[in-house]
């Protein structure tokens, strides 16, 4: 094998990239060399598989490895944390989708830090607090990240987005705990963090200083987070009755930005006896989330239940910053913070701002009148307990481990769990905190919808208060015993849609308020049962029925549409019979090119289909028509999978939608039977796939530039991308598990980087990784590097 053997320093406590024959002499030195101590070995792709003694040093060899991939990203993330962005970017940031501005952030988060919040969760002994091996985690990985940095140096960092940059600066453990309380707060106030540190009260003064330019449009995307499905996952459990070797299956496919925050990475992480887990966390999370062990897999997908409510106050007259409850007037609190500030000649001014809230939680900015304000209640708010959980699920070997770890940390903040181990038993529960409200009280305490905001509570009564389960940990929250829940030997499945169809032969009904009831599937949920229904029966073409590696890797590389497959053939005869239409400006449009196109194409998104960004535009332009009447047949619940399906010829919409398409394609210079990986790339590598909203199940949104000017921090609309990140399909077999991977934007958000692309390649060309798990396969990489920290 090729080894690199830098050595760094020969002082104790110097980090050394050694040839693997090195590694069993040093493993046992390097753990009684210092305080923190681990090994950090790469094989293909740059995955580090990290191997330590004590869970300090597994954290410290995380946070070095990350540090190396991602250092930028991290440093960017911790001057949000910190209510720092304003001071080092300026006060606006217009390449926010979600209306944050740097300002109404800093706001947001500095008000959060002085009011203690996550100190005082931290105060709290395990569960509510974190246990004392997660601490030695997160102390060990802010140790190894700072461990980098000072031997790098800020001005010799290989990544030219932050290198020589002034915002990057050692970490604290502080730092860590505010980033993951972040993350549990991101389908509540952490979503809405710019509604809330620009909210202003009526009549008040605007603050001195620079300002941010209006974001209304912004901020109505950043109050549609609270309900909004557009960002998710796929997550399939196969259980010993449908697989071929009757063992588990587990296909994990997350769904988030490739840019920016939301990206995962990829590792391993070993104590030899203690804990061995392999899979993917969200950046500046130092367990995995997503994996499996030596016999337990799982995954998660976002639950579109409730996890925050916003009330209403009704204010006292002349007074916008008390509110009545039951009749008695409360003053709103107030927090005036300072924040620093970069002016456009680089002179750093102060503005003052305050931050407003209620019993219920923090005050909006949008609808607060003289009469009402809106404030959000988070029922992740008092949720530092995730990682305990996940901490948990890194050990656990078997489902029951699994359900223990949820009964005992109920920390899991949005998301279901999909999981399966080796007996081929599969589990699925929405194990996200949810509010206990009855149904009576969801009608009676509901009050009129205001503009952009999502339905909201009456906040005058304590009658509209939250209940409280008694298995739960936290008073207001849904415990365990609520939770919809399903166990089975055949599958489960979550493509982000509700509970109901988790497996059709047998739905979940009976859901308390709260959780997600729908009974309407959208077109990707509806494909994936498809798919499984076909493997199950064999008519998919994949040979004998049942799962086994292969097929459930092929099934998720297929590139299938759902409505393409039940609505192409509309489309093509309508165009077959009426080829001149005329489109929304007035023009006639000769469809006769784009109908042979269309008539061509196999309904696949895979990045040589042609046809395929052509049924892209003509979807999204039916879509935006109005109401969705232009379907042939209606929804019946009596074949959830297959309807609505089909065009109905005589609604002028369908034809008008596909003139207009190809006017689309024709201002943009593109001929109708373009290839799809023309017309979506990442750094110029093509990429399958479409938006869920448009039938595929391997989602992707991008455009021709996106990751064009790299992945870290805010990027503009441009340059984003977002869909399938972390793949994961594993088989827990007899001889432990076989795993494939695929990180699809590589391990690194450093555009100069190997790792950058590199997996993105093979994402476009439909391959996967085959993960490396036991030490005989780790040793036997062909160009393993290991770095001993000593």
């Amino acid at each position: 094998m090729t080894t690199s053997a830098v050595a760094l320093c020969a002082l104790a406590g110097a980090a050394a990239t050694l040839p693997a024959a090195a590694h069993a002499a040093d493993a046992d030195r390097s753990v009684h060399g210092g305080r923190y101590s681990a090994e950090i070995r790469r094989t293909e792709y740059g995955i580090p598989h990290v191997l330590a003694h004590d869970y300090a040093g597994l954290g410290y060899g995380y946070g070095y490895a990350f540090a190396q991939d991602d250092i930028c990203e991290l440093a960017d993330q911790v001057a949000t944390v910190r209510g720092e962005r304003a001071r080092w970017f300026g006060p606006a940031s217009p390449d926010d989708p979600t209306g944050t501005d740097n300002l109404d952030s800093d706001a947001y988060h500095q008000a959060l830090n002085e009011s203690g919040t996550v100190q005082h969760l931290l105060d709290r002994p395990a569960p509510l607090g974190p246990t004392a091996e997660l601490r030695q985690v997160v102390d060990g990985y802010v140790a190894g990240y700072n461990r980098y940095l000072r031997e790098t140096g800020v001005d010799r960092l290989p990544d030219k987005q932050c290198a020589g940059k002034p915002w990057v600066t050692p970490i604290t453990a502080q730092d860590m705990w505010n980033l993951e309380y972040e993350v549990n707060g991101l389908m509540g106030s952490a979503g809405l963090a710019g509604l809330i540190g620009g909210a202003t009260a009526p009549g008040a003064s605007t603050p001195d200083g620079p300002t941010a330019p209006d974001r209304s449009a912004g901020r109505a995307d950043a109050l549609a987070r609270l309900t909004d499905t557009e960002h998710g996952s796929n997550g399939w459990a196969i259980g010993r009755d449908a697989s071929r070797g009757h063992d588990g299956l587990l296909l994990a496919n997350p769904h988030l930005d490739w840019t920016g925050s939301s990206r995962f990475y990829q590792l391993q992480l070993t104590i030899p006896g203690v804990l061995d887990v392999s899979g993917a966390s969200l950046y500046g999370t130092p367990l995995v989330e997503i994996g499996h062990t030596q016999s337990l897999a799982w995954t998660h997908t976002t639950a579109y239940g409730e996890h925050a409510e916003v009330y209403r106050l009704d204010l006292v007259p002349g007074d916008p910053t008390r509110y009545l409850v039951d009749g008695r007037a409360e003053a709103m609190g107030q927090r005036q913070v300072r924040v620093a500030v970069r002016g456009a000649d680089g002179s750093t001014g102060t503005v003052t701002r305050t931050v407003y809230t209620s019993r219920y939680g923090p005050v909006l900015g949008p609808g607060w009148t003289t009469a009402h304000a809106y404030t959000v209640r988070d029922a992740n708010a008092e949720n530092l307990r995730s990682m305990n959980e996940w901490l948990a699920l890194d050990r656990a070997q078997d489902l029951d481990q699994l359900r223990a770890a949820d009964t005992a940390y109920q920390g899991i903040p949005w998301t279901h769990v999909i999981a399966t181990d080796a007996t081929g038993t599969t589990y699925f529960a929405d194990a996200s905190r949810v509010p206990v409200l009855t149904a009576d009280q969801r009608v009676r305490c509901a009050v009129p919808r205001a503009g952009d905001l999502p339905p909201a509570l009456d906040g005058s009564t304590t009658a509209c208060d939250w209940g409280s389960d008694p298995d739960a940990l936290v008073p207001g929250e849904h415990g365990p015993a609520e939770q919809p829940k399903l166990t089975r030997t055949d599958y489960v499945a979550n493509s982000n849609n509700g509970p109901y169809l988790t497996n059709p032969a047998a739905p979940l009904t009976g859901l308390a308020p709260g959780y997600d009831a729908g009974t309407v599937l959208d077109p990707r949920p509806q494909l994936g049962l498809r798919m499984i229904a076909q493997r199950l029966d064999g008519t998919d073409g994949q040979g004998a029925p049942g799962f086994d590696l292969p097929t459930l890797q092929a099934t998720m590389g297929n590139d299938r549409n759902q409505v393409a497959e039940l609505g192409r053939d509309d489309v093509v005869a309508l165009c077959r019979t009426t080829p001149g239409v005329t489109a929304t400006d007035g023009s006639t449009v000769d469809l006769h090119a784009a109908c042979d196109a269309l008539a061509g194409w196999d309904a696949r998104y895979a990045t040589d289909s042609r046809g395929a960004a052509l049924w892209q535009a003509f979807f999204w332009n039916l879509m935006r028509s109005g109401p969705r009447t232009w379907w042939k047949v209606a929804y019946d619940p009596a074949q959830p999978l297959t309807t609505p399906r089909g065009f109905d010829p005589a609604d002028p919409r369908v034809g008008r939608a596909l003139a207009d398409a190809v006017e689309q394609l024709t201002a943009a210079k593109l001929p109708v039977d373009v290839p799809l990986g023309a017309t979506q790339q990442w750094d110029g590598v093509p990429l399958p796939g479409c938006d869920g909203h448009l039938g595929c199940f391997n989602v992707v949104r991008a455009g021709a530039d996106s990751g064009r000017a790299g992945a870290a921090g805010t990027s503009t609309a441009a340059n984003a991308a977002d869909g399938s990140s972390f793949v994961m399909a594993t088989e827990l077999t007899a001889r432990g598990p076989q795993t494939r991977t695929l990180l699809t934007y590589g391990e690194s958000v450093n555009p100069d980087s190997p790792h950058y692309t590199d997996q993105t390649a093979l994402f476009s060309r439909g391959q996967w990784v085959t993960e490396r798990y036991t030490e005989a396969e780790i040793r036997s990489a062909p160009q393993l590097q290991v770095t001993v920290l000593r």
